[in-house]
């Protein structure tokens, strides 16, 4: 079995460049271990790369991607749940004093939800995880008079807000939040644009962030 030749050459352009360059940072990362102060839940999708798209240096962000960046709701079923468990990590051993929830455009999850398409009914788990974001579609409503495109950018900025909501489920999460500890943010990543915007309070839209002068606002769903 022959090991992907990309990540080989991808490998040899790090040994040479930025290993170098950022290797007493990994030495002390080894020994220390690591302390990021911001969590960020991204989807899985290979053209949203939280480290790539924040510039983050080796240990300054802890990273969850998933279908679709859904945060579930507080099961404490006995089953094996992933990203809960890394929320646990996340807050209990490395004491994180934010958590990003970063969605984004063109995302496959969102679409294949809205269209109803056809990786959600065979299979064995990603219909189940699909069905995660019902609560949003149902808070965006029916598509009505809005384009398709626009119906998605809605949808999927909605699973951002859900999946903030959904982390106030988690008792222990909610009462740090409660306290100030520790900080949630919605972001959203256009991947044609390369725009990024945040959200503020949760009756506010998303609003761009500007490399200079002020951010301008998107419609809110």
């Amino acid at each position: 079995m022959t090991f992907p030749q990309r990540l080989i050459d991808g490998y040899n352009t790090f040994a040479e460049g930025r290993l170098i360059d950022e290797q007493n940072r990994y030495r002390e990362l080894a020994e220390a271990g690591q302390s990021p102060e911001i969590m960020v839940v991204g989807c899985c999708d290979s053209r949203v790369s939280p480290e790539v798209i924040f510039d983050a240096r080796p240990g300054e962000l802890f990273v969850v991607r998933n279908v679709a960046n859904i945060i579930p709701p507080y099961s404490p079923d006995g089953q094996a749940h992933g990203v809960s468990a890394a929320l646990e990590f996340a807050v209990a051993a490395l004491k994180i004093k934010h958590i990003v929830v970063l969605g984004h455009a063109r995302c496959g999850g969102v679409k294949a939800f809205a269209e109803d398409a056809e990786p959600l009914s065979p299979g064995d788990f990603i219909g189940k995880w699909m069905q995660l974001m019902a609560p949003a579609a149902d808070k965006v409503g029916p598509r009505g008079a809005l384009s398709a495109m626009d119906y998605l950018t809605k949808l999927e900025q909605a699973n951002v807000v859900n999946s903030l909501d959904n982390l106030l489920t988690f008792p222990r999460i909610a009462t740090l939040i409660e306290r100030g500890a520790i900080e949630t943010h919605g972001a959203y990543f256009g991947v044609a644009s390369g725009e990024l915007y945040v959200m503020g309070e949760r009756d506010e839209p998303f609003s761009r962030v500007a490399a200079d002068g002020p951010a301008f606002q998107t419609p809110r769903f």
